[in-house]
């Protein structure tokens, strides 16, 4: 079938329903999913009601309402289906949305998943848009939730730049009024809230020499071309204020630094997606920083909060998000100091550090990949974590980067296998995925890990022969 048959068929689905319980998960991408789907369902006068959960296994389901409402999993499910059978959801009742690799099961659930039109360049929020656009053409204002979905997910990392359905995505908001895109911008996260040689300094990717993990040095490399950093009043300005022949000429001296020190100009820009219905200088103002306040209401179990935010409440919800997003940030700041300072072990494709109890576990993924680049940045890096509401099980969280893309790695892939074989369950995608497994199986489970990660290298060396 197409996706506009699949797209069809889900609205049907829905639209047949007598009400809808959406189960979707806690990270950015879920969140704006879920707002998207609530507001389109609320929209055509179908009663809806949310559940988020952190991981589809067997201690979430118990969240999931027992009533004949349909059951809509968007960002989840696709891997987690004989799960949904074995608690006893009949077919008719369940509806997945996802994007996720899917998993063979006996019942055949109905699903929407863009892998198995070959886009893998798009995110679960993409999904519920076009959802939302196919049961009513008006909908086109969620397309700015999609765009935030899809950011936060990563899915415009790999090419600097959403692309593909994703990006026509983009075109809709566009056309509304509530998208406006720079299509060859600085990439660097904080452009809309952060002083410019703070956003520097902050950049690794592509690795700046000199300048990157260096505020100082950033400043004095933005002083010394003259440009003007600070408004009448004394405050910093920051890259979205900055004029445009300011802005050009700090991408020119980047682009010359990059070449003097052997490297790639390639990833010095990016295609930004900036909100001009939000406030300046405020997270909600562009994509990306927009997704990381919805993902500090998820790690820190307020995804209601953020998908208050995605419905246009502010004040009091807004208050408690920017909260959130301070202590977000501070832990992450400490994990990635702990992760720096105790050190990885290294094996041959991988390297690693247990953390414990220390860190909340839904956020040790976002210090792996924080980290990655000050580390052996060759190697992908795994972090184990305690569950403390679940001592039996280790959580696991990867990261990796383009390179190790291009030679061949998959973490998704890596994780599944190692951890099917030791009794857990992985999912993700190529470039970030997560697990869970039994806490006495940690040290086979590395191995294991390993020894995947090391046959992936090895198919790609044959390739090149």
């Amino acid at each position: 079938m197409s996706l506009d048959s699949d797209l069809q068929r889900a609205t049907d689905i829905i639209s047949e329903a007598d009400s809808v319980t959406i189960i979707s998960h806690i990270d950015a991408d879920g969140i704006s999913t879920e707002a998207i789907l609530a507001q389109a369902l609320s929209r055509e006068g179908i009663p809806v009601e949310s559940v988020f959960v952190r991981q589809l296994e067997p201690m979430a389901m118990r969240h999931i309402p027992d009533g004949n409402s349909l059951k809509l999993f968007a960002d989840l499910g696709a891997g987690q289906q004989t799960l949904l059978e074995s608690h006893g959801l009949p077919g008719d009742e369940v509806l997945i949305l996802d994007h996720h690799v899917s998993q063979p099961c006996g019942t055949a659930y109905p699903m929407i998943n863009c892998l198995d039109h070959g886009i893998t360049r798009m995110s679960a929020a993409g999904l519920a848009y076009m959802v939302a656009k196919t049961l009513d053409a008006t909908n086109i204002d969620l397309a700015k939730l999609a765009v935030i979905g899809n950011v936060g997910d990563m899915m415009a990392r790999e090419n600097c730049g959403l692309v593909g359905p994703a990006r026509e995505i983009v075109q809709d908001g566009v056309e509304y009024g509530n998208i406006i895109v720079q299509s060859r911008d600085l990439n660097c996260y904080g452009l809309s809230t952060r002083p410019v040689h703070i956003c520097l300094g902050y950049c690794d990717e592509p690795y700046i020499d000199g300048i990157s993990n260096n505020t100082s040095s950033a400043l004095r490399f933005l002083e010394r071309l003259g440009v003007e950093l600070k408004n009448p009043r004394g405050g910093w300005l920051v890259w979205e204020e900055l004029p445009f022949d300011d802005r050009r000429r700090i991408i020119s001296a980047l682009t010359q630094h990059l070449i003097a020190h052997g490297r790639d100009t390639d990833r010095l820009l990016a295609e930004t997606y900036t909100f001009p219905d939000e406030p300046e200088r405020t997270a909600l103002r562009n994509a990306s920083e927009y997704a990381t306040l919805l993902n500090a209401c998820g790690r820190w179990a307020k995804p209601r909060v953020g998908s208050n935010i995605c419905r246009g409440m502010r004040g009091e919800a807004y208050r408690e998000a920017e909260y959130m997003l301070g202590h977000h940030r501070s832990v992450i700041r400490d994990l990635l100091r702990y992760i720096l300072d105790t050190g990885v072990t290294e094996l041959s494709h991988l390297q690693y550090i247990h953390t414990g109890d220390r860190f909340p576990d839904t956020i040790v993924g976002i210090g792996a990949g924080m980290a990655l680049s000050r580390l052996n940045w060759r190697k992908p890096i795994m972090v184990l974590s305690a569950m403390v509401d679940e001592p039996d099980l280790t959580k696991v969280s990867m990261r990796t980067n383009e390179w190790a893309i291009s030679r061949g790695v998959d973490l998704q892939q890596a994780l599944v296998e190692a951890s099917e074989s030791v009794g857990g369950a992985g999912g993700g995608h190529r470039i970030a995925a997560g697990a869970f497994i039994p806490r006495d199986t940690e040290e086979e489970f590395v191995d294991g890990v390993n020894q995947v990660l090391k046959r992936q290298f090895a198919t790609a060396d044959q390739d090149d022969r």
